[in-house]
Formats: structure tokens, sequence, C-alpha cells
């Protein structure tokens, strides 16, 4: 795949190849943020969890570097901030047996955006490469932006594909 960040990620937990990890994804969850997938698609992530005939692969859209800094992260830079967020989404996928972790990196402006289509055409080369049978996402009544920019532009990636 040729996502449109540069510093986007694809990770598989057992070390497999990623085009033949998505390949395997039955369950997809596509969140904003880190800890999105982990609330919103827990049912995908426990139904695939011991189950050979069935994958769950998460996408997280933005980068973290909007994260709060309370606490132990009150001093740390936007860069640190992603770099703690990204390997806290990696672990998830480790605890959780995903097939398959893609963080993609934007900006929380390009996933909010109506005109830039960086998103929707990365969720397009994914959803190529996986067949899931369930897709979870945010709720279309959430108030959060950044919740429905992704919403909005897995929907407008569907319609595309």
């Amino acid at each position: 795949m040729n996502l449109s960040q540069t510093t986007a990620t694809t990770f598989t937990p057992d070390g497999s190849p990623a085009l033949p990890a998505l390949g395997k994804v039955t369950h997809l969850g596509v969140g904003a943020h880190q800890d999105d997938l982990e609330f919103m698609a827990f049912h995908g992530i426990i139904e695939c969890f011991h189950s050979p005939a069935l994958h769950f692969g998460g996408v997280t859209c933005t980068n973290g570097a909007g994260s709060s800094r309370t606490g132990a992260y009150r001093n740390f830079t936007d860069a640190q901030m992603q770099d703690v967020r990204r390997e806290e989404q990696r672990q998830a996928a480790i605890v959780g047996r995903y097939a398959v972790m893609i963080q993609l990196d934007h900006p929380s402006s390009v996933v909010k955006s109506a005109t830039d289509a960086r998103l929707r055409d990365d969720l397009c080369q994914i959803l190529t490469h996986c067949r899931p049978q369930i897709i979870y996402t945010h709720n279309p009544a959430d108030k959060h932006d950044t919740h429905l920019g992704v919403m909005v532009a897995l929907i407008e990636a569907l319609r595309t594909l």
C-alpha cells in the first residue's frame, strides 16, 4: 500500500506480512484516536480473540498529537505524545490478538476537512486489501468533529469502492 502519510505504520502482532494479514480480516475497526477501537469495537475484538476463522483488524486515523497532557504527560511534546500513543496502540493490538493494526498518522485537521481526500483514499486502499464482514466506526450522532470526519471518510471510501 502507498499510504499518504510517510509516517503511517502497519503492524502485525504475529510478524506476518501486512497484505496477507489484511486479507484475513473479517472484522475491521476504523477509529479516529488511539484509544477508540477498544471502546467502539470491543465486540469484534473479543469475538475474534479465540477464533481461528475470525480476525480483527484496526485502523487509527489520527497521529495522537492532540492528546491530553496531564499527570506524567504534562511536559510531553506533540512528537513525544505521538510516540506514546502509537506504542499504546501496538500493545493493544498484541493483547487483543489483532491480525493487523494500521496507524494512518493524519493530523486531525486532515480528518476534519471536507475537501481533503487523503483519508478517504487511504481507507480505499485498506478496504481493497481486506473484505471485512463487519466494520466498526464512530456513531453519526457523535459530537466529536474528528470522530465524524473518520465516519464520513469511511462511508465515502465504501461508496467509492
